[in-house]
């Protein structure tokens, strides 16, 4: 079972096309073809998501500027997933000192990361600050505000996930994410409304819906190619599958860390999940099994809900450098 490291350029490559045909897409979660398939892709390097741009089961566009992979890696409306969950990844080692200012001791329950994150002694790079940029972002786009200014935490590169939910029972409402490294502050405000507004399972975000919403940020670390379809950990890697359909066209899907063991699947469920997602058809056989390329991965994950982020802002006093006035808190409808 021999494993490959991941790097550089590599891990673009690799991340490249995992959930659209002719236009890439990475899937992440499950959605609708197959127990919770969502999209799959071709091996070309273009686009994806968490939640997507294409539909459940569809196929991404290539981002025309940013020229980097977008990965779906979440279910929506229709399949058995509802998403990830605040406590949904496996942290693994930071790439970077963690930014300052921030415990994520005490969190409140919408507060939280991802169990393991920041495992091993080291700090978590992933923090309440990105989250409570994002619903920045986001709450200025949406009442025509000027983008906030430049956050203080870490501007290193990481692939990266954005996703929404709504609600007391925490629906998916948005993911889309890359698996090419992008600088954080630029690479959290595109997937910030990219995922809320053109993942194409779900209409655009309103301003309604704002109070409602949770926020999750993911950070991929540690990619490694193995050489068995087995050699991961549910509940610790993320996977991303590579192989060939009946019609030998090459396809690729993947899931977060957080969805085989949110849905309760063992690592054949899981594998041949994916498959489906990727638009495999036939009988699912061990033989073929063998044949798929595997990469897995870790990632660090923090959630924040609409009502931590109001308590967030109003404590550290416009932090990420918003001069409008707080939006207004409402409760959980």
């Amino acid at each position: 079972m021999g494993r490959k490291r991941c790097v550089g350029a590599d891990c673009s490559k690799m991340a490249a096309g995992c959930c659209g045909v002719k236009k890439q897409k990475l899937s992440g979660s499950p959605g609708s073809g197959g127990p919770g398939g969502v999209g799959a892709g071709s091996g070309v390097a273009g686009t994806g998501h968490c939640g997507s741009e294409l539909g459940i089961g569809s196929s991404a566009t290539v981002a025309a500027a940013a020229n980097v992979s977008r990965a779906n890696g979440l279910g929506g409306p229709g399949g058995n997933v509802s998403g990830g969950s605040s406590s949904g990844s496996s942290g693994t080692n930071a790439l970077s000192p963690a930014p300052a200012g921030y415990s994520t001791s005490g969190l409140s329950p919408n507060l939280s990361p991802g169990p393991g994150s920041g495992s091993g002694g080291r700090k978590m790079v992933v923090s309440a600050e990105m989250c409570c940029f994002c619903f920045d972002v986001l709450y200025c786009h949406l009442y025509g505000y000027q983008p906030p200014r430049t956050p203080r935490f870490t501007n290193d590169p990481y692939p990266l996930f954005v996703t929404w939910k709504i609600g007391r029972d925490k629906r998916l409402r948005g993911c889309i994410g890359t698996f090419s490294a992008m600088n954080l502050h630029s690479g959290l405000r595109e997937y910030t409304l990219t995922s809320a507004l053109k993942d194409s399972r779900f209409p655009p975000m309103t301003r309604d819906e704002l109070p409602r919403l949770f926020c999750s940020v993911s950070l991929l670390t540690n990619f490694e190619d193995v050489g068995d379809y087995l050699d991961w950990e549910v509940g610790v890697h993320g996977i991303r599958i590579e192989f060939f359909n009946e019609k030998g066209s090459k396809r690729t899907a993947t899931y977060l860390p957080e969805v085989a063991k949110e849905q309760g699947w063992d690592h054949i469920q899981t594998i041949d999940s994916l498959l489906r997602k990727g638009g495999y058809k036939a009988p699912i056989t061990n033989d073929f099994r063998k044949t798929i390329k595997l990469t897995r991965y870790r990632s660090e994950k923090m959630t924040m809900g609409y009502a931590e982020y109001i308590a967030h802002r109003q404590h550290h006093h416009y932090q990420n450098g918003i001069g409008h006035p707080l939006p207004p808190y409402n409760h959980y409808s």
